[in-house]
């Protein structure tokens, strides 16, 4: 498989491997950084290495989750070694560095072994190390012989969904071997690559050295073992070792999200996930409150420069924070404060108007605060109040809801849980402004909401970083 599951998210495990080489390489750079720095390793270090070496793990544990959180490991990345260097360079020398930086100047005793010299040869080191590191791996992983081949049973809506699925976002990772058109369905796929089975589907497989084959037959109820659902035969392969995967499974795992048009409710009630505990109610609690008062402790000032541009900009009358009606938890409406970013009268004629890509109404000021997402500060008043949590789908608000619950399969669902500052949509997908964008959202955060957990919350509020630094999904 190249997912394992850490607490119900799936993780690959390419990058699993490609990161502890890293962290591994990160930690030998230290050591050659200090034997350069010195031109050979000062004996007050050789008699000291166990004092090195917490400082080693500690540097490459910081520039490791500094790469994470600007996104270098991300399965859907497409802008090729060139712009993944980059955010490594910035990984290392600004995230990095400031996390470092500042963890030195409050604990000034850890920088001993460690100087400013050291650190900036560690890191160029390190930076060289895992670039040539990382050109290797992902050369070889290129390689069709290390690309899983898979078969899809079916032809029709599902499976030019998941074709579309594997191009955008697992490429890299698949070799479909062909897909096998049930006599029931019209096919949508690629004419080339169907392929016509004479003999048995375990045969087939076998010949084609399939590793895995997923079930994407449209209105599977509707079809008999007599019209061509092989169900025996998926069932012989089964047994002989191959795994047999349903494609709302098989999208779950890839793209991270669980696509709806097609889900049947059963399949809600019978997967994994969904779990409510009162002990991680209590945990969730726990870290809203402390992650909101650390986040207000470093960005009061932030908060306070922009009162002050709000003001310039606007007039000493001008109001500074704006409240919106919002559907949270359980549908309860409540009112989520932002910076106001758009001119006073936005929407003087009472009526909900989707934001739209440079927007006219949103003011020079407001528009960087957008970008920094500087205006979304507020709201940690929100999670303290127990509104809202660090990180949960984002509210909409009530007009919106009301409407987009008509149309789009689950949308309530959304409210089985707390909305949030920042969320996996936010992470996957662009800013919605239509109802297409909002059936798209939707389906990565009902994956929040089956597989989540305190590891995810740390991992979306990690990567969250990378939309503050590139504006990612802003409008």
């Amino acid at each position: 498989m190249n997912h394992i599951r850490i607490f119900k998210h799936y993780v690959n495990i390419h990058h699993i491997l490609l990161a502890c080489i890293e962290y591994c390489l990160l930690v030998a750079a230290v050591y050659l950084g200090t034997y350069l720095r010195f031109y050979n390793v000062p004996e007050g270090v050789v008699d000291n290495l166990a004092l090195l070496f917490p400082r080693a793990l500690f540097f490459a544990l910081v520039m490791t989750v500094s790469m994470v959180a600007m996104g270098v490991y991300q399965s859907r990345f497409r802008e090729g070694l060139v712009g993944m260097t980059l955010r490594t360079v910035v990984s290392f020398f600004l995230l990095g560095g400031i996390v470092l930086s500042v963890f030195f100047y409050i604990i000034p005793s850890f920088e001993v072994y460690l100087g400013r010299g050291i650190l900036a040869l560690s890191s160029v080191i390190g930076l060289l190390l895992v670039t040539l590191l990382r050109v290797g791996f992902y050369q070889s992983i290129s390689d069709d012989l290390l690309k899983r081949r898979i078969l899809v049973v079916g032809a029709g809506h599902q499976a030019k969904k998941l074709q579309g699925i594997i191009d955008n976002n697992a490429q890299e990772r698949f070799v479909i071997c062909g897909f096998s058109p049930s006599s029931e369905e019209e096919r949508q796929v690629d004419e080339a690559l169907v392929v016509d089975i004479h003999s048995s589907l375990l045969q087939f497989a076998l010949q084609h050295d399939v590793e895995e084959i997923v079930v994407a037959v449209d209105e599977r109820r509707r079809i008999d073992k007599t019209k061509g659902f092989p169900l025996e035969e998926l069932l012989d392969c089964k047994l002989s070792g191959i795994a047999v995967t349903e494609v709302h499974d098989f999208i779950e795992r890839e793209a991270g999200k669980i696509e709806t048009r097609s889900l049947n409710p059963s399949w809600l009630v019978f997967s994994d996930g969904f779990e409510h505990s009162v002990s991680r109610d209590y945990i969730e609690r726990f870290f809203d409150i402390g992650a909101s008062a650390i986040l207000l402790l470093f960005s009061w000032p932030f908060m306070l420069l922009t009162v002050l541009a709000i003001k310039l900009e606007d007039g000493i009358r001008a109001p500074i924070i704006y409240g919106q009606e919002r559907v949270g938890y359980k549908g309860r409406d409540f009112k989520v404060y932002k910076f106001r970013s758009m001119s006073v009268d936005a929407e003087k004629d009472g009526n909900a108007v989707w934001a739209q890509k440079n927007d006219s109404r949103v003011t020079k000021v407001g528009n960087f605060i957008r970008n920094a997402r500087i205006d979304e500060l507020p709201q940690i008043f929100n999670v303290l109040r127990g509104e809202m949590s660090f990180v949960g789908p984002r509210p909409e608000r009530p007009q919106f809801v009301e409407q987009l619950k008509e149309t789009i399969p689950y949308f309530d669902e959304r409210h089985r849980v707390k909305p949030g500052i920042t969320g996996w949509a936010q992470l996957c997908y662009p800013y919605g402004a239509s109802d297409e964008d909002a059936e798209q959202k939707l389906q990565y955060d009902l994956y929040y909401i089956k597989n989540r957990s305190l590891l995810l919350d740390l991992v979306i509020l990690v990567q969250t970083v990378e939309v503050i630094l590139i504006g990612k999904g802003v409008r």
